[in-house]
């Protein structure tokens, strides 16, 4: 799956509100460029997903049934 088709099952499945889905976007796009970037920004970038990723913290905590 491409980000383009991620992207589209993001938005039929209401997947705006599924920050994990978003993330997993913004993931697949980072794959996409990374013939086009030097390893040091790769690895710039990666890190910077990896921190916003880890602020997402356990927001799903109490509201399993809704979200999963």
């Amino acid at each position: 799956m491409d980000a383009r088709d991620l992207a589209r099952y993001i938005e039929a499945t209401n997947g705006m509100a599924k920050p994990w889905l978003l993330m997993q976007l913004r993931i697949k796009k980072l794959q996409e460029r990374r013939s086009s970037l030097s390893d040091a920004e790769y690895e710039r970038e990666l890190a910077n997903l990896h921190q916003e990723w880890a602020k997402l913290g356990e927001w799903w905590r109490g509201i399993e049934d809704e979200v999963f």
